[in-house]
């Protein structure tokens, strides 16, 4: 049986030692005791587990990927490599990726990543390394390549995996949130932290304005990117300052809302879960939802996985679970050649564009793949 739970160290151990290629969370004192093998991972203490919303330091998610899967590479990459993240990975598979919270490659992927040379022809998902909330600012996210033992503080991780002619790999994600009825929001750059903005076309102060309307910080901002909603959450407020710290960058040129309040986030969760048909190979969800839903003990459905500082699903995500399938292909391609969808993506500094899939993919199996990862993030079948 392919695992994805909570073990305990020794349970994690014997999956290594038995050749599981295995996407691992936990906390730092446990993966640094563990052996080499075919394994990536990153620290964070919080899970979506079979029992609810948990907080741990004494067991390490596990997630096991599916035999037909066959790992490729597993390597760092620094902050110069990142943009050829998608070139490296396989014509048919797909990419984990994770990155410590608040390092350059955070920063940088985040802002950059839409420009990257083939980032949507292959399925990329990851996520945002963290620790304990209270250990924020004390202690550093780490990730690790399991082949080497090395950890990062800086650097990515990856792992590049290939697929047999007859699977795919689709990326999709669950946002709960949809834009509200308030004020449009523009900003002039791309930023984690700003202080200017234009609000219904005046020109504000982002942080006096989010104070003079009571805005519920809580509340994402909200865009929509070529039909997927893509959330920006806000992290702190400084009025005096005039500024505010986000989770993700915004970009100018695109239109922001505050979302509508969601009631229970956890029943909304289930019932939004209950309506897809998934069998998950991972998946990882925002501990934002997990603080803000007070979703420890609480179960959002059947999906598990760890609680991150931010979810990658081809670019950054904020408040929004994201997961990867693996799943047989179709006996009839054609309905999908016509509808490859390659959504537009904020850029630095251009304006929103779309990437070309290149001449020497023209063909029918290519198309369908694509096809099929891209449709994820639509919400097409």
């Amino acid at each position: 049986m392919i695992t994805n739970a909570l073990c305990t160290l020794e349970e994690t151990r014997a999956k290594i030692a038995s050749g599981g290629h295995l996407l691992l969370a936990g906390d730092e004192h446990l993966l640094r005791q563990l052996p080499r093998g075919t394994w990536i991972g990153g620290t964070i203490p919080y899970f979506m587990a079979a029992a609810g919303g948990t907080h741990s330091t004494a067991l390490v998610f596990v997630t096991e990927l599916p035999p037909e899967a066959a790992v490729n590479s597993i390597r760092f990459y620094g902050v110069d490599k990142l943009p050829s993240i998608a070139t490296d990975a396989a014509d048919n598979g797909f990419s984990v990726i994770i990155i410590p919270a608040g390092s350059d490659a955070h920063q940088v992927y985040a802002k950059e990543a839409g420009t990257y040379p083939g980032l949507f022809l292959t399925p990329i998902v990851g996520w945002i390394a963290g620790v304990a909330v209270e250990d924020i600012g004390q202690v550093k996210p780490l990730v690790f390549n399991g082949e080497t033992g090395e950890a990062s503080a800086d650097a990515a991780v990856v792992l590049h995996a290939s697929l047999p002619a007859d699977t795919y790999a689709r990326v999709e994600m669950i946002n709960l949130f949809r834009p509200g009825s308030g004020s449009r929001i523009t900003f002039p750059t791309a930023s984690f932290e700003v202080g200017t903005c234009i609000v219904d076309g005046v020109g504000d102060n982002f942080a006096r304005w989010l104070t003079a309307h009571e805005i519920d910080t809580r509340l994402p901002l909200v865009a929509d990117y070529c039909g997927a909603m893509i959330n920006t959450s806000i992290q702190a407020v400084d009025p005096a300052a005039g500024t505010v710290a986000l989770y993700a960058p915004v970009f100018p040129g695109i239109d922001y809302v505050v979302a509508e309040p969601i009631g229970d986030y956890a029943a909304e969760f289930s019932k939004a879960v209950a309506k897809k048909t998934m069998e998950p190979t991972f998946a990882c969800n925002c501990i934002l939802n997990y603080l803000y839903g007070e979703l420890e003990g609480r179960k959002t459905g059947d999906v598990a996985g760890p609680i991150t500082f931010g979810e990658i699903a081809y670019q950054l995500l904020n408040q929004t679970m994201v997961y990867l399938s693996v799943r047989p292909m179709p006996t009839n391609p054609s309905r999908y050649v016509a509808q490859v969808a390659v959504p537009a993506v904020p850029v630095v500094p251009a304006a929103p564009v779309a990437p070309v899939v290149p001449a020497a993919s023209q063909d029918p199996h290519f198309l369908q793949r694509l096809g099929h990862a891209m449709s994820g993030l639509f919400g097409r079948r």
